[in-house]
């Protein structure tokens, strides 16, 4: 697409974090000068793989093709220079809901999803090489002034898209590919409830097959025996095994009870397409609770044995996400242990009836407890630590910003506690600083997989407790979402976490420290060997199905 600027009434509407390149010709006649606009396609790669020469092999971006050829472009005028700078504007993407009473919550998302594509910038990048005439006739076409976020930038935007940069055949340049593994004790070919009925299992994807989620499913959706599915929903698949099964267990008879979350930021719109087509198949659903995301991964199926109510399900720090398991590490509990799972029904309790508070003996649920239940936890270690006990604190997740929670491990930290921090992404806490937070230690591990799962670890004097959870520290999920962290009571999938959190702790290689300086600098080796803690965390299950191996 491109268009002539100068002559237009009105500036045409351009797309939501798409590129253009934004151009000026000059006129031979009277200096004049054009404005033009080139939307750089997205229905082609953006790169393109040319001949190679001498054993060379060479890329170039689509941007830099549409620029060699603007002569071709633009052949009809006569100028005598041109030039292309790219330029991209991100638009309010907030959901607007109106409040008719008339309207379902699906008609209300789905109209204010389609608004975001007239939605006012919020953002405008440029390529910061721009002449100073070209960028003030864009900001004043489309009404940016100085007060908006406006922000130079480099010749290149999308940097996204290098996800599909080509791989030239460049095996020796590319992650190895691992297989994902098998659970130790837990078949994909037998009855997969019938060993879950016996003890618990964890799984802890990309490193081990995501399919015993999706056959859990798939068995609960066949099996005459099984009366309810209930589960939440947050950001799923394209093609999701997930949403099949549970159009299969509602043809199967089943009562499918679906809380899916349409305001997932900009899953919007495949959230509505999953569930209008779970609608149509007589599922019900839940579109959540005013004022509050759900957040949580949880997952009950009811079952008739014996003449009485048996129930199965499993809680997850992950999404959903058959595509997205693929690539994130997260955990998740499969379990029978029919209080826990008493627990996630009045879950599905508050969603229908959301104005009362109800009392869970196991779960940890936000907006009502986490953050009070969190503080008892570091509160408990602290006093463990100023009687002179063996305590500590581990913690792993994607972000902490909360001001209270990081107030309340600084606390720890100056009455002894010794914190070990694995946060990934955004963290607000300064370790390592006298009299604030001198026991305290942070990483971030970026590597291969996102490191996704979120893993809370309690010393408590010897009686460790584990917990897995949907929520990070922050404020939106301790208080404005709803969240589910789990207690762990297998002590053997107790250990397998602790044991992966430490595996995480000795990364060498990967491994950056969150310190006081903010330079995000890599953790020096020294002496140590080289220790890469995605590859030994691989390792270490398939140590786990060989020693299994070796037993029979």
């Amino acid at each position: 697409m491109t268009i002539i600027l100068n002559d237009l009434s009105e500036f045409p509407l351009l797309r939501d974090n798409m590129g253009y390149l934004a151009i000026k010709l000059v006129m031979k006649k009277n200096s004049e000068v054009r404005y033009a606009i080139i939307e750089i396609p997205k229905t082609m790669n953006r790169f393109v793989v040319l001949p190679s020469d001498d054993e060379k092999q060479y890329i170039i971006l689509i941007d830099d093709v549409i620029r060699h050829n603007l002569k071709s472009i633009f052949n009809i005028f006569d100028y005598e220079s041109v030039s292309a700078h790219m330029i991209k504007i991100s638009r309010d993407a907030q959901l607007d809901i109106d409040s008719d009473l008339s309207k379902s919550m699906l008609e209300k998302i789905s109209t204010s999803v389609k608004d975001r594509i007239i939605g006012e910038p919020v953002r405008f990048i440029y390529d910061q090489t721009i002449e100073k005439d070209t960028l003030e006739f864009f900001l004043d076409k489309m009404k940016i002034d100085s007060t908006d976020s406006i922000i130079p930038g480099g010749r290149y935007h999308n940097r996204r898209d290098y996800m599909d940069f080509p791989s030239l055949g460049r095996a020796d340049l590319l992650y190895v590919k691992n297989d994902p593994l098998p659970i130790p004790g837990l078949s994909l070919e037998g009855s997969i409830l019938q060993k879950i009925s016996e003890k618990d299992y964890l799984l802890n994807a990309p490193y081990q097959s995501y399919s015993y989620l999706t056959k859990f499913l798939r068995e609960a959706a066949l099996d005459p025996k099984v009366t309810t599915i209930k589960i939440t929903l947050y950001r799923l698949a394209k093609n999701s095994q997930i949403i099949s099964s549970l159009i299969n267990a509602a043809k199967n008879g089943k009562k499918v009870i679906v809380q899916i979350e349409l305001q997932a930021r900009f899953d919007e719109a495949s959230n509505i397409s999953y569930a209008e087509q779970m609608q149509t198949e007589g599922i019900e659903l839940i579109f959540g609770v005013k004022g509050l995301k759900v957040h949580s991964k949880i997952c009950v199926i009811e079952r008739i044995e014996s003449g009485k109510v048996k129930r199965y399900g499993f809680i997850s720090t992950g999404n959903f996400n058959e595509s997205t398991a693929k690539v994130y590490t997260d955990v998740t509990l499969f379990t029978s242990h029919q209080s826990i799972l008493k627990d996630i029904n009045k879950i599905f309790d508050f969603f229908n009836i959301n104005y009362r508070t109800y009392r869970y003996k196991h779960l940890i649920v936000s907006p009502h407890y986490s953050r009070i239940r969190f503080y008892k936890l570091i509160e408990r270690e602290i006093l463990h630590a100023l009687a002179g006990r063996k305590t500590y604190i581990k913690l792993k997740m994607n972000s902490l910003s909360d001001f209270g929670m990081i107030d309340k491990l600084y606390e720890a930290s100056n009455a002894g506690v010794k914190i070990q921090l694995e946060v990934r992404g955004i963290c607000s806490l300064i370790p390592g600083v006298k009299g604030m937070s001198a026991n305290i230690e942070a990483i971030s591990i970026v590597d291969n997989y996102l490191e996704h799962s979120r893993i809370y670890i309690f010393g408590n004097a010897g009686q460790t407790e584990v917990f897995i959870s949907s929520a990070d520290f922050m404020n939106r999920n301790l208080d404005g979402r709803v969240e589910v962290t789990c207690p762990i009571y297998d002590q053997e999938i107790k250990k397998e976490l602790i044991d992966n959190f430490d595996l995480g702790w000795k990364g060498n290689v990967k491994a950056r420290i969150h310190s006081d300086k903010l330079d995000n600098k890599y953790r020096e080796r020294g002496g140590d060997p080289v220790f890469r803690a995605q590859i030994e965390t691989y390792k270490y299950y398939q140590r786990k199905v060989e020693l299994l191996d070796e037993t029979f």
